[in-house]
């Protein structure tokens, strides 16, 4: 296309954005404007409140000076009803249009009439709520003093935020955190947002932007009995504003700067922007479209700490430690974490490992971009019967963790939904499609970095050949003498920085092969690759029914839901599972299908004089791998005579099925092949029943050697036999669905003249068949429950063996229990402090021979609490959060250490200029600038400053 082509286009489309408003205007068709300015008790402008002509459709939300205008044409006179979080809500009669209405709204309770909807699926009051839930409107959310609307999640009580990079926030809660969560639900407006062969919810990265979010709700806590397979722990779902409620235009652009590390690099900038607009083109018929870019340079994981100190791999030998351990595993160095048994001359023995590459060699500049962009259609049927589509897609960069660490790189997923909206009922349907792009597994890029260059079989060779002769030049020096070993033995690999390094770097990330040939199938793959080549889509339907027109004893909703999962195998991390065990990592073959059925009844009834309200539901979900499950949910809410105080309990249990990666995976990595749980994966290969934990594997090699090392004329054959009890059989099971019984006990209350709201809420669960994986090693021959010499061999030298982690269940009852207090006070009219203190705590039976140790992965204790004021002087607010998290200890498969205590502030002061339409935003995430990370791998965290500007342009309402 020509410049001159593509100027004139440009041209032609902002003159239909400019012209829109205008031609919208001259629809009215002899409906009436209905104009005037809501404020507040001091007579500040009040932007964000809901204006509505009581008994229809027609509404508005006041703009950035508080005004507001509605298109009608409904009879005089009428009841105009105005609604804002932090006010009495409030009504006025109308006589007619010329009437230019200046209303003034007196502040309240934050929360007194606030609505929910997720607690039990249709709306209730959130004080009456039957289980623990958070919200957050659109008002707490522009006032968040957090990076963006999505981190302010992370300040809600109960809520653990895990920050695995600027584009990717994942959200647990009580216990069991993960980077990549499978037990915590993340909805768009209803639409589950997971990435479905990663496994894990995409944060942010294809969710609303800071001009369309109108609401968060979270429930902490079992929510499957409703939600039913992943909402184990929790779910959360982000509403975005509806068309025909909020039109206008909206820009909104933001500029910050993070990586002040004071070592004399400069700070590296952030810049996101975001365009709205919405408009209703009648009574009927509205859209919207939204697009968001965002790109900066994300945090760095650098960790030095060693998971793996030569005290514990080379107990004999003192002086191999520090700098001079022959078997660092560094946190963010990755090839180094498998060790070999290499005897010098003298016969003694050390546990040795490849030298590795730091992630930053792998990764490079850190810099990530992320591409929004979603377009809704809205058509009212009647005024109580709306029907929309909306599109979405995301790309994005960024990274995350599960048993390694992943280089997310140009991730695109989108979603269609179809949604019909009526009184009592709602439907709707959605498609997810995810294609990986060009991302890439950091442990089998600098692994196949390392054997490119030279095998594990020549290195060690050439290691040890160096060691001896070292040794002779430098007598009793060991360290020395390893020095010069791995020199040797590294001579001539690729090295970080040359072009070289570069070229092989960039050839291993696009093969989708992780294996070296004669490993692998394709005889031309003298490299290896990296590539997570991952493609799949999700279908999923469901409806929601109340009965309330045809039962009138109790209120009565019913729901059903159906979702399959087509998998594409790209013949690496997922396979053709009916091939032969030879041909299974081979590219193409059959799709996977993996789908589930379930449907609920829930019934919820009032007593004594309407303060007691029960309610009980029941799930039944199946699975087409495993049986049918029934989840059920009890709950009662007590409400006082004088409204201000409720007290609730409620019991519930629920399944997860395995996801995906847990039940279907099928890929090796770093010589440890990842394996789903389901049975007939096993088949021919052994690691249910004929296996060794590989801790114990690696502890029986250092045990060996230290027999040795002690004794010169003890064999190794016999120093075997010594300590063949080291090693522990596996014994594990196909993976079953995990289940959880969840007791909660809550009270919520408004006192003090609705000057102080308070929720403190407990819970107490028991897992069984806890999910997880477990590493284990299976000898190429023999039988680990009568193991031979042979095997003992074999168990020495990881060579002679095949590694799995496999997907299991714990065997063991999993306990865990907390409570939660929130308190929220209101002071001098629009002053407000608030905090919550939160404590967690893991108890497990520990009487079973169980291999699976869940990781609990969460804080005792963490608390957090703001203070600010939004109207401290005219047009002018501040907000400031302090967090706080008590140490505690990570536990999982990449890897096992600390997490120390930290704490941060964050804050922010916005000044509006009504006139402008446009509010100006200063601020600070972790202003202080404190260095904090959050789980053992993850990247270091600092602070974040930024300045954002919006421009909110309402237009007429239909």
């Amino acid at each position: 296309m020509s410049a001159k082509r593509r100027t004139i286009r440009i041209a032609y489309l902002w003159l239909l954005v400019l012209l829109m408003p205008v031609l919208a205007q001259a629809q009215l068709n002899g409906s009436y404007i209905l104009a005037g300015k809501i404020a507040g008790d001091k007579g500040e402008p009040l932007p964000g409140a809901t204006v509505q002509i009581r008994g229809t459709s027609f509404g508005a939300t006041t703009d950035s000076s508080g005004r507001f205008e509605i298109t009608a044409n409904t009879r005089f006179p009428l009841k105009l009803q105005i609604r804002l979080l932090g006010y009495q809500p409030q009504e006025f009669d109308v006589k007619n249009s010329n009437s230019r209405l200046q209303i003034q709204l007196v502040t309240q309770s934050l929360l007194v009439n606030e609505v929910v909807v997720s607690a039990s699926r249709q709306q209730e009051k959130l004080l009456k709520s039957p289980v623990a839930i958070e919200k957050l409107d659109v008002r707490a959310l522009k006032e968040t003093p957090a990076a963006s609307f999505y981190d302010a999640i992370g300040n809600l009580k109960g809520v653990q935020m895990t920050t695995a990079g600027l584009t990717f926030k994942v959200f647990n809660t009580r216990g069991f955190n993960v980077p990549n969560n499978f037990r915590f639900m993340q909805l768009i407006d209803g639409v589950d947002n997971q990435a479905a062969t990663l496994g894990v919810p995409l944060g942010n990265a294809i969710g609303p932007t800071e001009l369309d979010i109108q609401s968060i709700e979270v429930t902490p806590g079992a929510s499957s009995a409703l939600y039913g397979m992943n909402a184990l722990n929790g779910m959360s779902n982000l509403i975005t504003k509806n068309p025909f409620q909020y039109q206008g235009i909206s820009v909104y652009q933001k500029v910050a700067f993070n990586h002040f590390d004071g070592k004399g690099s400069s700070p590296k900038p952030i810049t996101e922007s975001s365009f709205r607009y919405a408009q209703a083109l009648s009574k009927k018929f509205a859209f919207k479209v939204n697009f968001s870019y965002m790109e900066g340079t994300d945090w760095y994981a650098d960790s030095h700490n060693d998971f793996n100190p030569g005290t514990k791999a080379n107990p004999d030998f003192p002086q191999l430690v520090g700098a001079d351990n022959t078997a660092n595993d560094a946190w963010n160095k990755y090839a180094d974490q498998s060790t070999f048994p290499i005897t010098d001359k003298n016969g003694k023995s050390y546990n040795v490992s490849r030298t590795g590459y730091w992630e930053k060699d792998l990764v490079g500049d850190y810099k990530v971009k992320n591409i929004k962009f979603d377009g809704a259609l809205h058509y009212k049927i009647t005024p109580k019967l709306e029907a929309s589509y909306t599109y979405r897609i995301g790309k994005m960069d960024g990274f995350f963790q599960r048993g390694n660490r992943i280089g997310l790189k140009n991730v695109v997923v989108q979603n269609h939904k179809v949604e019909l909206v009526g009184e009592d009922f709602t439907f709707r349907s959605y498609m997810s499609l995810e294609n990986t792009g060009d991302s890439y597994n950091m442990n089998p890029l600098a692994d196949n970095l390392e054997k490119s260059f030279k095998t594990d079989k020549q290195w060690q060779a050439d290691y040890k050949n160096a060691l001896n002769a070292a040794l002779d030049a430098t007598g009793s020096n060991v360290a020395e003498a390893h020095r010069a070993a791995r020199a040797a033995a590294d001579k001539g690999r690729w090295t970080p920085g040359t072009a070289a390094f570069d070229a092989q770097l960039a050839k291993i990330k696009g093969i989708n092969d992780w294996d070296i040939y004669p490993v692998s199938k394709d005889s031309t793959n003298k490299s290896g690759g990296a590539a997570l080549l991952q493609m799949s889509h999700f279908y999923h339907a469901e409806g929601t029914w109340n009965l309330r027109k045809y039962v009138h004893f109790m209120d009565v909703l019913v729901g059903a839901d159906y979702r399959t999962y087509e998998i594409i195998p790209d013949g690496n991390n997922f396979v053709d599972l009916t091939k032969p065990l030879d041909k299974r990592n081979t590219p193409g073959g059959k799709n996977i299908w993996y789908g589930k059925v379930g449907g609920f009844v829930q019934g919820s009834k009032l007593f004594l004089r309407d303060q007691l309200k029960v309610t009980a539901s029941l799930r039944y979900d199946k699975s087409q791998e495993f049986s049918g499950k029934f989840n059920p949910r009890v709950a009662a809410v007590y409400t006082t005579q004088n409204q201000r105080h409720n007290f609730r309990a409620s019991w519930q249990n629920g399944f997860r099925f395995p996801s995906l990666f847990e039940a279907y995976s099928f890929v090796n990595n770093g010589g440890v092949r990842r394996v789903g749980g389901l049975a007939f994966i096993e088949e021919g290969l052994g690691y249910f029943k004929n296996s060794y934990l590989t801790s114990s594997a690696t502890a029986f090699t250092t045990a060996v050697n230290k027999a040795t090392n002690a004794d010169p004329t003890l064999s190794r054959a016999d120093a075997e036999v010594q300590n063949a009890k080291v090693l522990k059989v596996a014994n594990l099971d196909p993976i079953k669905p995990e289940q959880i019984q969840s007791f909660e006990v809550g009270y919520k209350s408004v006192l003090f003249d609705n000057k102080v709201f308070v929720d403190i809420d407990g819970y107490f669960n028991t897992y069984n068949h806890f999910i997880g994986q477990v590493e284990v090693a299976v000898p190429q021959t023999g039988d680990v429950n009568n193991p031979t010499q042979e095997v003992l061999n074999q168990m020495y030298d990881k060579q002679f063996q095949n590694r799995y982690r496999v997907w299991t269940n714990s065997k063991s009852t999993v306990q865990n229990y907390g409570f939660a207090v929130g308190v929220t006070y209101n002071f001098l009219k629009s002053f407000t402090i608030s905090g919550n203190a939160n404590y967690n705590t893991l108890a497990q039976d520990k009487t079973k021979d169980d291999a699976l140790i869940p990781g609990f992965n969460t804080p005792k204790w963490f608390t957090n609490v703001s203070f600010g004021n939004r109207q401290v002087a005219r047009n002018l607010g501040f907000n400031v959060v302090w967090h706080w998290q008590d140490k505690f200890y990570w536990q999982n498969l990449f890897g096992n250490g600390d997490v120390p205590a930290y704490s941060t502030v964050d804050a922010q002061v916005t000044y509006g200029l009504p006139k402008l339409h446009t509010s100006v935003k200063v601020g600070g995430s972790n202003i202080f600038n404190t260095s904090y990370f959050q789980y053992v791998g993850g990247p270091t965290i600092k602070g974040l400053y930024y300045v954002a500007i919006t421009y909110d342009l309402p237009f007429t309402k239909k």
